[in-house]
């Protein structure tokens, strides 16, 4: 039944792309520079290894979902993540859940990005985060990982000092790790190909 469940879902997230036709289309390698209130990061993404998640992120970018969103979740020394909520802590629209491209060869290495999940392994949508550290327990093995789908080329050090900000127990989240002071994703926008 699992396995009707993801070819099913995998069916539907092809048929979605091949209606919404892909985003930079020719552009293999695009880039996304993030204006956040630390400073700019610049991602390259993958369309080669990581196609369905490139594509749903590039989706979120250019609707300008990311925008005016907050890293929610910030842990020193392993990831922070962002994506999924306004700065008032309201959850932002989600898209379908897409197919988990984890085992795509990427890894969860310091300086990638790559989507945030529930426990279930193709339940990724709009979150994501960024390894700070090399985290390879994230990486698929006997179970399904965390599918990286680029990493950092401008920005390592905006990418530091965010994992390094304050945080604590959130009432109006309900967990841990949550920043003190908010650190915002002001834009997301989708580069120009060179």
């Amino acid at each position: 039944m699992k396995f009707i469940s993801v070819l099913l879902s995998l069916c539907l997230t092809m048929s979605a792309l091949a209606e919404n036709t892909t985003i930079d289309p020719d552009n293999l390698y695009p880039q996304v520079k993030l204006e956040t209130s630390m400073g700019v990061i610049i991602v390259e993404l993958d369309k080669v290894k990581a196609p369905l998640t490139v594509d749903n992120f590039l989706t979120y970018v250019v609707n300008g979902e990311y925008n005016n969103t907050i890293f929610h979740r910030i842990i020193q020394n392993f990831i922070v993540q962002g994506g999924g909520y306004d700065a008032d802590f309201t959850m932002k629209k989600v898209n379908e859940d897409i197919v988990n491209e984890s085992g795509n060869g990427l890894k969860n290495e310091f300086g990638t990005i790559a989507m945030a999940k529930e426990r279930h392994p193709h339940s990724a949508n709009r979150q994501f985060f960024f390894n700070v550290n090399d985290n390879s327990n994230l990486d698929p093995g006997r179970n399904w990982g965390y599918a990286v789908f680029g990493s950092v080329i401008e920005g390592e050090e905006v990418l530091e000092a965010m994992a390094k900000v304050k945080t604590d127990y959130s009432d109006v989240m309900g967990w841990e790790d949550v920043p003190l002071e908010p650190v915002l994703l002001v834009k997301a926008t989708l580069l120009p190909a060179p």
